[in-house]
């Protein structure tokens, strides 16, 4: 199922939405110009995860020697600080259990026609678009 989150114009750089998807809660974070979704509840306690942070990863391969990751972000439980990588889903820490993600493009509007046999559904705001507009779209 592909479900129109919104417009490209409006989902600034360091925005996320939170989008109902039947039963489930998705949050859409925009980081710079790339784009993750994963499942708005923290398999731990049931916190609203996406409402945390977004953390950079740090990597160490040695004492005293940190670099800064620049590859998808951490989401950052609010609850009790949990981490899980944003484009995986992967719990940072071993053993913890990871979280549903969920794919992520932009589309142009012409592309959003609704192919045979797959759902579209617009999740979004009522307004006025043209067709050349880009749309953020979710995967679910």
């Amino acid at each position: 199922m592909r479900v129109v989150v919104a417009p490209l114009s409006d989902f600034p750089a360091g925005s996320r939405r939170i989008v109902k998807v039947t039963s489930r809660e998705i949050g859409v974070f925009r980081v710079d110009d790339s784009f993750y979704a994963v499942r708005n509840r923290c398999p731990h306690q049931g916190a609203e995860l996406c409402l945390g942070h977004l953390r950079q990863k740090l990597i160490s391969d040695a004492p005293g020697v940190v670099t800064v990751d620049d590859g998808a972000p951490l989401i950052v439980c609010p609850w009790h600080g949990w981490q899980w990588d944003a484009a995986t889903g992967q719990a940072y820490a071993p053993g913890d259990p990871r979280v549903r993600s969920y794919g992520v493009s932009v589309e142009a509007g012409a592309e959003l026609v609704k192919p045979e046999g797959e759902e579209v559904r617009m999740v979004a705001e009522t307004f006025s678009v043209s067709i050349e507009d880009d749309y953020v779209v979710l995967y679910a």
